[in-house]
């Protein structure tokens, strides 16, 4: 900036600070983002000197989408507050979810337990004491429409956290769907069915790369053609974020994710133009509320860049980035767990100030126990203050033209380019991940952060500073999903074995030459066997015989 009386009066303040810093020194040498940016004291004209307005920053709505996506945003309609929610039995989250609803949710969010995330029944070994623990268990379309029992599907959307079994998922909430007599055509939500970011950070998978690139690449056809509302893919930087990662590496991780499915799709013979539009993203937001608003809007900057100028993409609805945030979980503290309530305040705030699309908050004491109904209230009604006192929705993007935004947005796109340079580099994410480097990233990333707490450079209130001898969750009514649940599960399970009929059989043999014939889309014969009631164990089980399962390459 060449403003003479800016100079002069920028010269002043530097000549004041130097002077109070003998008197009072700042008190850290240092200051940066949880992700270790740099913070200067001071952000001014200068910080943004070289910015291209209409080519960096530009108007919501328009590429690159840096201040959203939507002209209107917010005034227009608030995001989707879309909870998270899933425990025990069908029966018990059915009631959950129709509880939600009562309260303001509007739309829903689908927790599976961990048995039905790595694609085995409840009554298999491997899921024994898992039934129903960090999630409703899902055998079967039986459970499935128990789940959305009197919910439905054509007045709200679903968003479902699945991925390896992301398509038979998938065909039990159409098949529901049509026993409802509601067409594929007119459902709308999301499914996860992101299997990268389970190689890199989280570990729910089943097969090896290429054939669970297939089922993802299947799903996007399937859908294009007959579910044409439904968003076919979530890439997850959540789990990236929650293993340890900085936002830096949050963004270029879940990028590179998105850069190698949308060349998975493209080598199948789809159209980015097209699929483009249905895909979704899904990212954490953590404390420090202006590296998070930054990275938000990083991400969707780069990503049009990425589509538009990789891919080749021109409609500019497959240029943007659209995504689900929640809030952090690795943010909890079972230390003094109402303080918990003010951390998710904050990062509901940055996801909003960061232009969200939809939104989940935690809980409370969820460091603790799965989220009693309670706290869930009390986590939907943070995001209803938000959105109807603070004031923040009233504009778009309040936060452009902050000096410090804006150069945190830069630092930020700037940061995960250079990862996804990288990443190229080494033969693109799937040879990364091969060679361990987005895993080895992440670590060092976690150590340093964990450092940094015991050494008490970076405060977690009533964790390494101001605790209390009390016991924190004294009087605290802590949900607990009971063991009998599991036994219940298999119950059901057993009598559907037994009344089902046999068409299951033929439909097995259908989705295991199916597998076999790489040009045959998946999507439709994993439907027909959901209908006749062939379990999602049973046909994994299919699917691992014919496609092996993936082993880890440990990185140390």
């Amino acid at each position: 900036m060449s403003d003479e009386k800016f100079k002069e009066a920028k010269a002043r303040y530097e000549s004041a600070v130097n002077k109070g810093l003998e008197k009072r020194p700042e008190r850290c040498k240092t200051f940066s983002t949880g992700g270790g940016i740099p913070i200067e004291r001071l952000y001014d004209p200068d910080s943004a000197a070289h910015r291209d307005y209409t080519e960096s920053v530009g108007f919501p709505g328009y590429y690159p989408f840096t201040r959203g996506v939507q002209s209107t945003m917010y005034r227009g309609r608030f995001w989707t507050m879309r909870q998270y929610a899933g425990f025990s039995t069908a029966e018990d989250t059915n009631a959950r979810y129709r509880y939600l609803l009562e309260q303001g949710t509007t739309g829903l969010s689908v927790a599976f337990d961990l048995p039905t995330q790595i694609g085995y029944d409840t009554d298999h070994p491997m899921a024994a004491g898992e039934c129903g623990k960090v999630g409703v268990a899902i055998d079967s379309l039986a459970d499935m429409e128990i789940l959305f029992d009197k919910i439905a599907l054509d007045k709200v959307t679903t968003s479902m956290t699945i991925n390896a079994p992301a398509a038979i998922l998938l065909a039990m909430y159409i098949a529901v769907g049509e026993k409802q007599g509601i067409p594929a055509e007119k459902l709308g939500g999301t499914i996860q069915n992101d299997i990268l970011k389970e190689y890199i950070a989280r570990g729910t998978y089943i097969f090896p790369p290429a054939p669970s690139l297939r089922l993802i690449t299947d799903i996007f056809d399937f859908c294009g053609k007959n579910v044409p509302e439904w968003n076919t893919i979530s890439i997850s930087g959540y789990h990236i974020r929650e293993a340890g990662s900085t936002a830096v590496q949050e963004v270029a991780f879940t990028l590179a994710d998105g850069i190698a499915y949308v060349q998975a799709a493209k080598d199948k013979g789809l159209d980015p133009n097209k699929f483009g539009r249905r895909l979704s993203f899904f990212f954490n937001a953590h404390n420090g509320v202006l590296e998070e608003v930054a990275k938000y809007r990083a991400a969707r900057r780069l990503w049009a860049h990425i589509m538009k100028d990789r891919f080749g993409v021109t409609d500019p609805t497959a240029q943007m980035l659209r995504f689900h945030t929640q809030t952090a979980g690795c943010t909890l503290t079972a230390q003094q767990p109402e303080n918990n309530v003010i951390r998710v305040t904050l990062q509901t705030l940055a996801a909003v100030l960061g232009g969200t699309q939809s939104l989940h908050t935690n809980s409370k004491d969820e460091a603790l126990a799965l989220p009693s109904e309670k706290s869930v209230e009390v986590a939907l009604r943070t995001q209803q203050i938000v959105a109807y006192e603070s004031g923040v929705t009233n504009t778009v993007d309040p936060l452009a033209g902050s000096y410090v935004v804006e150069a945190l947005t830069d630092q930020i796109e700037a940061g995960a380019a250079e990862y996804i340079k990288k990443i190229d580099e080494l033969g693109g994410m799937l040879a990364a991940i091969e060679k361990g480097y987005p895993q080895k990233n992440i670590q060092d990333a976690a150590y340093d952060y964990q450092k940094s707490i015991e050494s008490g450079d970076i405060v977690v209130v009533g964790v390494n500073k101001f605790q209390t001898n009390e016991d924190d969750a004294a009087g605290m009514k802590l949900l607990r999903v009971d063991s009998s649940v599991g036994d219940r599960q298999i119950a059901k399970l057993k009598k559907l074995r037994e009344t089902r009929g046999d068409a299951w059989k033929s439909r097995l043999d259908d989705v295991r030459k199916a597998a076999r014939d790489e040009h045959t889309n998946l999507v439709p014969v994993i439907l027909d066997a959901v209908r006749v009631y062939a379990t999602e164990g049973e046909i994994c089980g299919v699917l691992r015989e014919e496609f092996g399962e993936y082993k880890e390459n440990i990185v140390l």
